[in-house]
């Protein structure tokens, strides 16, 4: 399988694994290929960190590397697409259980964890303290057209301070910030609901389905349609 992550590109053979700081863009084209995608919430990593007392503030949470084989992961990846096909009382319950034994053993194994007093907790997870107001500000409006100058406004930042500070601290611009942050909610929707692709367009921020079409296959090098189908 071919992948970008950040801009870079790696080759994933047969059991390996991709780790993914917050906020980094990725892609992948593959033929034949079955993987697993897992995301947790960087607020539960953060709560996990305090819990194990590893530091008492905000931290900064990064991966060691963005590509390994780990057969840990790949057996709790597995549990967790059992589970949900299962759907078996205290489903739920059980989720939460492989999430929170992932975490910990990504923490134990390949997370650096760095104490911060320029960290913050937000709905995004732990994030530079500067940037703060602006990421809630995307969670808040990327349903809306927004521009760069309303984001950087957020964050009581000019726009060209703003933009160079996002892209030091998350290592992409704020509009493919945003573009992923869209990209994330109509998959879900498209994976969810019976919605018609024209209104989850409208509803995660694009004008017309053409052009919400040709963000989304860039991306995920995928259609929307076609993802719907192999979420069914």
């Amino acid at each position: 399988m071919s992948a970008m992550i950040a801009d870079r590109p790696f080759e994933l053979s047969e059991g390996a694994i991709a780790l993914l700081d917050v906020g980094q863009t990725h892609s992948a084209q593959s033929s034949g290929v079955e993987f697993i995608s897992i995301g947790i919430n960087p607020v539960l990593v953060n709560e996990l960190v305090s819990e194990m007392g590893v530091v008492r503030t905000s931290a900064e949470i990064v991966f060691r590397g963005n590509v390994t084989e780990d057969a840990n992961i790949s057996q709790i990846g597995r549990l967790v697409v059992a589970e949900i096909s299962a759907n078996q009382i205290g489903h739920a319950a059980m989720l939460d259980a492989l999430v929170r034994q992932l975490a910990i053993h990504l923490l134990r194994c390949h997370l650096n964890v760095r104490k911060s007093d320029k960290i913050e907790l937000s709905r995004a997870g732990p994030v530079d303290r500067r940037l703060r107001r602006a990421i809630e500000f995307m969670h808040d409006n990327f349903g809306n057209e927004i521009a760069l100058e309303e984001i950087a406004a957020a964050a009581y930042l000019s726009e060209y301070h703003f933009a160079r500070l996002f892209k030091q601290i998350t290592g992409v611009t704020p509009h493919v910030y945003l573009a992923n942050l869209r990209l994330d909610r109509a998959r879900k929707l498209l994976s969810e609901t019976a919605l018609p692709i024209s209104e989850i367009a409208s509803t995660v921020g694009y004008q017309s389905q053409s052009h919400f079409t040709k963000v989304f296959k860039s991306i995920t090098g995928v259609t929307p349609r076609a993802y719907r189908e192999s979420a069914k």
